[in-house]
């Protein structure tokens, strides 16, 4: 009997949560990136406070980006070497569905880890107590949307040579629409004002990235295992 995509799916969040913890380095990396991105910050700008907080959101969504491409760089690569993304496209199963559960495993221990730790960061920075759920709603969310297109590069630059440098530079324009919107959420939340327009935007754009860049991660998958 086929097995359902809702066990497909748990089975495969099992398995690389389970190889996470086995390699907590990894998991460590973006996270200890984005913290000292974002704390050494303060040293190279004046000490003003209001200087601090005009510059907080570019601060964090840059160091939120590129802790994002740090951690995409594992997000297929073990399972290209191992085979083990030669045996999903071979089980039978939707190889989107489990493509999605893998990106979604992916934002559980990179892009969520951060936005949780980006309040120790952003009291460097000066930001406000009141903003400081504000801001990790829209990096949570905005992270999300960086994992999925994330996908999509991740898939195309498979068994590409420095595919590292090639990934950043497939992945850094395809994030501009993010990183603009989540620096607006953030500015907003530091001076007070309503966040939901550019949240309302952020989660367009997520909605859009469940709905198309599993099936252009798979697409890509394929042709890199071709």
């Amino acid at each position: 009997m086929k097995t359902s995509a809702v066990a497909v799916a748990r089975l495969v969040v099992a398995r690389d949560l389970r190889l996470a913890f086995r390699k907590p380095s990894q998991l460590l990396q973006p996270l200890l990136f984005f913290m000292i991105v974002a704390t050494l910050f303060p040293l190279t700008l004046s000490p003003e406070l209001s200087r601090l907080r005009d510059a907080a959101p570019g601060v964090l969504w840059i160091g939120a980006l590129l802790s994002s491409l740090l951690a995409l760089e594992f997000l297929f690569r073990d399972d290209a070497q191992d085979g083990t993304l030669e045996q999903f496209a071979l089980s039978g199963q939707s190889l989107t569905w489990m493509l999605f559960a893998k990106t979604c495993t992916h934002w559980l221990l990179s892009g969520l880890p951060l936005a949780l730790s980006a309040p120790i960061a952003a009291l460097a920075l000066g930001v406000p107590a009141a903003a400081m759920w504000s801001m990790v709603a829209s990096l949570a969310l905005g992270s999300f949307a960086l994992s999925l297109l994330g996908a999509i590069t991740a898939g195309l630059t498979l068994g590409a040579r420095r595919g590292g440098v090639l990934l950043s530079l497939l992945t850094l324009p395809l994030s501009v629409p993010v990183m603009v919107f989540g620096a607006d959420a953030t500015q907003r939340a530091i001076e007070g004002a309503a966040i939901a327009p550019p949240m309302y935007m952020l989660g367009a754009i997520a909605v859009l990235g469940v709905t198309l860049a599993p099936l252009a991660a798979a697409a890509a998958v394929r042709i890199g295992l071709e």
